[in-house]
């Protein structure tokens, strides 16, 4: 188990939730984009002991955490267990349970555009919006159908545009934005079809 990270008040910080199962360059990339783009200090990669929408159970906590300790070399890049430490299961209660712990931080969820798309099926989701700010990050050709997403209307009037992204992390909740860039095509669902990772 990893421990909490150090983070002393108006530290910025990027939370990318997964299951890494496996992680892979894609993941590296996402993070990078994301500390340059929305003028982070940190990301921290939040490993899930598993996905509620997810059927299928992931390979084991310890695993996922050293391959991710193993590509993240980054020293701006955090592997933590914070869900396993904190016994949360959904993104918003992990939310919750960060803001108790870390007074002061400035916090920004992270996701694809892909994510923002299905984001009105997430436990919550409106409270998570209502919670910190969200950076979402998408590929050209993506933002039309993630701008037309359920969750992009219903809270439409606090998205900024994308030449405010660096000041996301000093916005009050509701705030999110949608910057377009270059993405890495891998999955952890293609490594694992390759054969690349086994659970």
């Amino acid at each position: 188990m990893l421990g909490f990270p150090v983070a002393p008040p108006g530290l910025r910080v990027g939370l990318l939730g997964g299951s890494f199962d496996p992680p892979h360059a894609g993941h590296l990339h996402i993070s990078h984009w994301a500390l340059k783009s929305f003028h982070l200090d940190r990301v921290w990669w939040v490993v899930s002991p598993g996905n509620p929408l997810k059927r299928d159970a992931p390979a084991d906590m310890p695993r996922r955490l050293e391959a991710c300790r193993a590509l993240a070399t980054d020293p701006r890049i955090v592997v933590t267990d914070i869900e396993a430490r904190f016994g949360t299961r959904y993104t918003q209660a992990t939310l919750t349970a960060l803001k108790r712990a870390y007074p002061g931080v400035r916090f920004v969820w992270l996701m694809g555009a892909d994510n923002l798309r299905s984001f009105h099926r997430w436990d919550r989701w409106e409270d998570i919006l209502a919670t910190v700010p969200v950076g979402v990050l998408g590929r050209p050709g993506e933002q039309l159908r993630a701008g037309l997403s359920p969750a992009a209307r219903r809270f439409a009037r606090w998205r900024l545009p994308e030449e405010q992204a660096a000041a996301l992390a000093l916005r009050d909740p509701p705030a999110w934005v949608l910057v377009a860039g270059p993405m890495v095509d891998l999955s952890s669902t293609e490594l694992r079809r390759r054969g690349s990772w086994r659970r």
